[in-house]
């Protein structure tokens, strides 16, 4: 296969322009066919309706080159579905799951030069974007909508690889609200982050670790990603809170943490408290898949997982496991793989 000329090891994870994205135009009531744009810009209303009142959605997925050299993306039902319930919560039209993986697959055939190569350590990531586009003054939901796609070859999250962070608790700022939309991958949830996550890292933290914004004691998420510890008694343990995003990562883990590691999964509220009992702790998402945590600090007390730069054993082993199936390097007998036909 013919590829773009790339670095492809040294990539960093951010936007580079690729041959083409997708269109396709919610309008008179109904899903217009797809259109292939060459450029990297849409048009808008001044007035459209995701500019001012917040009518958008969007996910993340990343598409791999595997050890026997086929494209395959992980896990991408559960995408559209996530998607069509983000879109359904602020009352917009949502995609159709089979246009939604439809619509992926036939972007990553036509971009198909971007896929980085198998060990590179790359991937190509998908993003796509739901909006309004109605001209509106008022607040109401709009009555057209763009679905619009694009890819970007990316590397690592993090350079470093599993490298682990600092966390602090932070319990002047919430991020997203009980019975709101902290449950759907929103740009308002990501944009509400943004403050306290650059308070934390002026106090040299990496990121951010929210309570509930109600009695402020139970652990929600960390950053834009979901929260997991691993307790001495071998307990994989994650927050289950209606405002925090359903993370598909985190729900694979949970999987592999009891299938493949034998580990008690517990989904429930989790006291802040807590961290102190844990022996690892990790952040989960797309991107990172999973982030190490070295300590977590709360109010005057720090809790250590690990002195110098090297994961936890179960946090490892479980981002092997994980990315060994994302990669064809590991058995996928759970299904999650689909290959992308590219001829």
């Amino acid at each position: 296969m013919e590829r773009a000329n790339l670095n492809w090891k040294e990539l960093s994870f951010g936007y580079m322009k690729t041959d083409c994205h997708l269109e396709y135009y919610f309008r008179n009531g109904k899903w217009e066919e797809g259109k292939v744009v060459k450029d990297d810009t849409i048009n808008l209303s001044i007035a459209a309706s995701c500019l001012h009142y917040g009518q958008e959605c969007f996910e993340g997925i990343k598409v791999f080159e595997n050890k026997n050299g086929k494209a395959t993306i992980f896990r991408v039902e559960e995408n559209a579905k996530r998607m069509i319930r983000s879109a359904e919560k602020l009352l917009m039209e949502p995609i159709p799951e089979d246009v939604f993986i439809d619509s992926i697959f036939k972007l990553v055939k036509l971009n198909k030069r971007f896929i980085p190569p198998y060990g590179s350590g790359a991937s190509l990531y998908i993003r796509p974007l739901l909006i309004g586009i109605s001209a509106l003054v008022g607040v109401n939901p709009a009555s057209d909508y763009l679905y619009v796609l694009f890819c970007t070859p990316v590397g690592p999250y993090f350079k470093g690889g599993l490298k682990p962070i600092k966390l602090y608790v932070e319990e002047s700022m919430d991020r997203a609200a009980p019975d709101g939309v902290g449950d759907v991958k929103v740009g308002g949830n990501y944009a509400a982050s943004l403050r306290v996550s650059a308070k934390v890292r002026k106090l040299g933290y990496r990121e951010v670790l929210y309570l509930d914004a109600k009695q402020k004691k139970y652990i929600d998420e960390s950053g834009p990603a979901n929260f997991f510890g691993i307790s001495k008694d071998n307990k994989y343990i994650t927050p289950d809170s209606e405002s925090i995003l359903p993370s598909i990562t985190n729900k694979s883990l949970m999987t592999l943490a009891k299938d493949e590691l034998g580990l008690t999964v517990e989904k429930r509220p989790v006291h802040v408290e807590e961290i102190f009992d844990f022996k690892e702790a990790g952040c989960c998402g797309t991107a990172a898949v999973i982030t190490p945590v070295k300590s977590i600090t709360y109010r005057d007390k720090t809790v250590t997982y690990c002195e110098g730069d090297e994961p936890g054993p179960i946090s490892q082993k479980l981002y092997n496991k994980l990315t060994g199936i994302q990669l064809g390097e590991e058995e996928d007998k759970y299904g999650w793989n689909r290959e992308i036909p590219l001829e």
